[in-house]
């Protein structure tokens, strides 16, 4: 589905990041896979049997949240015809409880993930107005972006979904079609896949309750969420615009 296509991942030394940079080269993409760390990146890709030697592939070291540096990597790139923003920035004190968030700590996360989202859109755009080439970016938002969290499924658990989480995610949804409007150009394409709970080493108290709420499936594994982040970036997605992918068996309905 992406033969002839080079696809930038960002944050791919993320359990997502490296699963998306693993199914891109299996559709014959080119990708060039950035993260804050490149040492873990590195080792997390070669965790998932790719070859970082592979010529199909490029490892560079971004900090999405630092404007210069992101300008300054998009002025070296070219035939780029998509990108999967993966990245999770946050702080220290990201994931409390509501009451124990205070507005400083609030306003960084923002800052950090939501703030870099911006800055990835931007590029992108920046970019294809340069070389007006297609192009297809897929943001990663969350079924916590289109509902209001089920709290009832995190009692009796040392987890709760956070404030930040869930008011960035939402504005992700939305800059998808204000960046999409803003640019109207068919051949640039900006949309995102709103995830259900991925499994990650949840309690089972915790994990029975949010299968419940599904159709039967529960958690999502990684692979689950993969072909929708692929189909967004192919030809078969080439009228898609603005738009969001809920994949979630069923939780948010």
């Amino acid at each position: 589905m992406l033969k002839n296509n080079k696809i930038l991942v960002v944050g791919a030394g993320g359990l997502l990041g490296a699963r998306v940079v693993l199914s891109a080269l299996e559709q014959n993409a080119d990708v060039v896979a950035v993260d804050i760390n490149l040492e873990r990146m590195r080792a997390r890709l070669t965790e998932q049997g790719i070859n970082i030697e592979n010529k199909k592939l490029e490892t560079k070291k971004l900090d999405i949240t630092n404007e210069g540096d992101v300008k300054e990597f998009f002025k070296h790139q070219i035939e780029l015809s998509g990108a999967v923003n993966c990245s999770y920035p946050r702080n220290n004190t990201y994931g409390k409880h509501f009451f124990d968030v205070n507005l400083a700590s609030f306003n960084d996360n923002l800052s950090l993930h939501l703030g870099s989202s911006f800055l990835l859109m931007q590029q992108c755009a920046v970019y294809f107005n340069r070389y007006k080439k297609p192009f297809s970016l897929v943001n990663i938002s969350s079924v916590y972006g289109v509902i209001a969290p089920d709290f009832d499924i995190y009692d009796n658990t040392s987890m709760t979904m956070p404030i930040e989480y869930a008011a960035i995610k939402s504005a992700i949804i939305h800059l998808n079609k204000y960046v999409s409007k803003y640019v109207r150009d068919s051949a640039f394409r900006v949309n995102s896949v709103s995830p259900g709970g991925i499994l990650d080493q949840q309690p089972d108290l915790f994990l029975e309750k949010y299968k419940a709420q599904t159709h039967g499936k529960g958690m999502l594994a990684m692979d689950d969420v993969i072909g929708s982040i692929i189909f967004l970036l192919s030809d078969q997605a080439q009228y898609i615009q603005g738009q969001n992918i809920v994949v979630d068996d069923g939780f948010s309905l």
